[in-house]
């Protein structure tokens, strides 16, 4: 069986897809249909975004879609000021690489110094008649005032977290440390798999 997962990053699609076909699901992306639609992700949090993703795939291509979205939740901030899924966007303004860092590097100082944080995960399946949900967060990182020297090209913000384990910067962890990690998210990653099958297949 095939379905669509509507996105364009490779790294989501790797994450996935090898577990998914042991289960004769085979995931397609936006590059495989030749699709591109313009979305505005307008939603209220990460939920509501891969809802929008989801549908609006299906309707162009009347296949079962599967939609995601993350978003940023910083424990000391309002809900007022929490970033939520417009990490990047800061007063309507799309920041760049060192604009984020500089940006959240202020935010923490303004706090005092450190900032307790988690990503949160939405995901939302979608076949024309009904749509099921799925959510989960990664919560083992903090962000600290100071960035590293060391760049993670695309994901800056690894250049100001800091994780407790190793009590040290995200980007700075060896490949070891890297795949200690990596382990504990593959935990996750098979609930995720798992919700993607009884979904498809119930």
């Amino acid at each position: 069986m095939k379905i669509l997962f509507a996105t364009t990053n490779p790294a989501k699609i790797k994450k996935y897809s090898d577990k998914l076909k042991e289960k004769n699901i085979e995931l397609l992306t936006i590059k495989d249909i030749d699709v591109k639609l313009n979305i505005i992700e307008n939603g209220k949090d990460c939920i509501e975004n891969a809802y929008i993703k989801a549908k609006a795939y299906y309707d162009a291509t009347g296949i079962t879609t599967i939609g995601m979205d993350n978003s940023l939740f910083i424990e000391e901030l309002t809900d007022d000021e929490q970033p939520g899924t417009h990490v990047r966007r800061v007063n309507g303004k799309e920041l760049n690489d060192e604009e984020m860092i500089e940006y959240y590097t202020n935010l923490v100082k303004e706090n005092g110094g450190k900032l307790t944080a988690k990503w949160v995960y939405g995901m939302v399946i979608y076949d024309g008649k009904e749509n099921k949900e799925y959510t989960w967060s990664k919560s083992d990182f903090y962000f600290i005032d100071t960035p590293s020297p060391k760049r993670n090209i695309g994901y800056p913000l690894d250049s100001i977290a800091i994780i407790p384990e190793f009590n040290k910067y995200l980007v700075e962890l060896t490949e070891e440390e890297k795949n200690n990690n990596i382990r504990k998210d593959s935990t996750m990653d098979n609930k995720v798999v798992n919700f993607i099958v009884d979904s498809i297949l119930n």
